[in-house]
């Protein structure tokens, strides 16, 4: 059993494809198919169904690799040691970013990172909160910037601050004369939210529904949070923005942000990675980057 061995077969689970691993693990796809062969040879099991496809992981496969996991993660934490013990950062980090946060959040911190630490490469996608599992499960990226408590049981999220809830109401509606808004003061039929799939739509959902139960309509919906408050602009409807988007409202729009009554609710961004994550330095100066930031 060689450390080559876990990596190929950890990659085959990752992707669901010898063909894909192959390439991810800069090998040829025979090479790769050999060395898990004689892995599932040594230990007397077969590891993957590759009758399935994707390639899935047998029932032995499945306890194998959450051991095959920690196995890696340890190996790969020597170096990270050693370079936490030379004080250095390098390496490259995957980072992902949900829509509601990326175009407020980025550029704040990124051209510092950048800056700060020359010898990290930084690679950024923008994803929904479930794409962001995913990828996290299936090493696809290493770390994210997500809405706290969204992304369930297998990672450390770190806190990095509290990003407040404000409602953004069109001068026609009748809430807009008003300098604190009431979540039940909200006609829900003229609330605009986000599209499925984004996190904060299922939180000013809550935050609404929670506090009366009644049906709902849902007339427009949106992946971006811009496109939401330009209907808001052209109509007499309204819609929940975070903080962090207060400052892009143009002056001659700021009229229409209302502070949610005694602070009705926020939500927490936070940084989330792998419990078996390795990367910690990286980690740790990217968090301590976007804290002096946001």
């Amino acid at each position: 059993m060689t450390i080559i061995q876990l990596e190929y077969l950890l990659a085959v689970a990752n992707f669901g494809s010898f063909s894909v691993a192959s390439e991810h693990c800069f090998v040829t796809q025979p090479s790769l198919s050999m060395q898990i062969k004689a892995l599932e040879e040594e230990l007397g099991v077969v590891l993957l169904d590759r009758s399935k496809k994707p390639v899935i992981p047998t029932e032995a496969g499945e306890v194998v690799l959450a051991q095959v996991r920690e196995t890696l993660s340890e190996y790969h934490s020597i170096k990270e040691v050693v370079k936490r013990f030379k004080g250095e950062v390098s390496g490259k980090i995957r980072l992902g970013v949900i829509p509601t946060i990326a175009p407020y959040l980025l550029h704040k911190f990124l051209p510092e990172f950048v800056e700060r630490y020359p010898k990290v490469d930084i690679e950024v996608r923008e994803m929904k909160t479930a794409d962001i599992v995913e990828a996290l499960n299936h090493d696809k990226i290493d770390v994210a910037i997500v809405a706290g408590g969204t992304c369930g049981e297998g990672v450390v999220e770190q806190e990095l601050f509290n990003d407040k809830f404000y409602a953004y109401v069109s001068p026609r509606n009748s809430l807009y004369n008003k300098s604190n808004v009431r979540i039940e003061d909200i006609d829900i039929n003229d609330l605009l939210l986000l599209s499925e799939g984004n996190c904060m739509r299922d939180q000013v959902i809550e935050l609404c529904q929670a506090r009366r139960r009644v049906p709902s309509r849902y007339q427009f919906e949106s992946g971006q949070l811009d496109t939401l408050m330009r209907i808001v602009d052209t109509t007499s409807l309204i819609t929940i923005i975070p903080e962090m988007a207060v400052g892009f409202v143009p002056e001659e729009r700021k009229r229409q942000v209302k502070t949610l009554f005694k602070g009705a609710s926020s939500r927490k961004i936070a940084l989330v990675s792998r419990r078996t994550y390795a990367k910690r330095s990286i980690v740790e100066a990217l968090r301590t980057t976007i804290s002096e930031y946001k």
